[in-house]
């Protein structure tokens, strides 16, 4: 296979023979390949290195490779990723596709379909790194909530303080709380999810932004209606 420019896969897989495996045949078909041995270490390597394409595996260390995939799908609805995992079940499989991957393969595999696979994903992605795959209904360009209205393609909100500019990770959380609309979310899964962070991180940094965000949408933020405490879990996001 001959590539005029070369892409970049980024294997994160804990099994080092079958990530270094990947990465030699990978790097014969003519792709640029880097390796991340946990899920924490995969997040960094996305965020420094844009990869064209992740292989991701579901039991990893630190962070499993499902919370990995949700924390990029909340900023990267198009990166092409493909779950390869010992996990095979129908159940694993619903669950990886409703979280966002694009193809999934179970353990053991067969290297020319797992090969194949890959050059079908990232023939998706155009020379501008656009892909041909209809855009998920999971987040529509504005969510309002109240009289409160997010626009997501402008990272804005109108709100009682006005229209105000969102931050990145604003953003990212917000999406985060209105995918899982209605089910408390607790401080650890939301560091996970919306940081990359271990459970066995100490940080005030969810609170903080829970603090801003009754700022900013609710009408008495000592009596929240819309981002709500709950009690030795964490916060919940719902309205009517």
């Amino acid at each position: 296979m001959k590539h005029t420019e070369k892409k970049r896969i980024l294997i994160i897989e804990d099994e080092a023979h079958i990530s270094e495996g990947l990465k030699l045949n990978l790097t014969l078909q003519g792709y640029d390949v880097e390796i991340a041995a946990d899920g924490s270490a995969g997040l960094r390597k996305w965020k420094s290195w844009h990869p064209d394409l992740i292989v991701l595996d579901i039991m990893l260390p630190l962070i499993d490779g499902f919370s990995v995939l949700r924390n990029i799908r909340l900023e990267d609805e198009w990166l092409p990723v493909l779950i390869l995992s010992a996990k095979s079940s129908a159940d694993e499989k619903v669950r990886g596709f409703s979280y966002g991957v694009d193809d999934y393969l179970s353990k053991p595999f067969n290297l020319d379909e797992f090969l194949m696979r890959v050059e079908r994903l990232l023939k998706r992605v155009s020379r501008h790194g656009t892909q041909v795959r209809p855009k998920t209904d999971a987040f529509p360009n504005t969510y309002t909530f109240g009289e409160n209205e997010i626009d997501f393609d402008t990272a804005t909100a109108r709100c009682r303080m006005g229209t105000i500019d969102l931050t990145g990770q604003e953003v990212k959380l917000l999406k985060l709380f209105i995918a899982n609309r209605g089910k408390p979310l607790s401080r650890a899964r939301l560091l996970e999810i919306g940081w990359g962070y271990t459970h066995d991180t100490s940080t005030r940094t969810v609170d903080n932004f829970i603090v801003r965000f009754r700022k900013y949408f609710e009408v008495n933020s000592k009596k929240p209606v819309y981002f709500k405490s709950r009690r030795s879990v964490g916060y919940v996001f719902d309205h009517d």
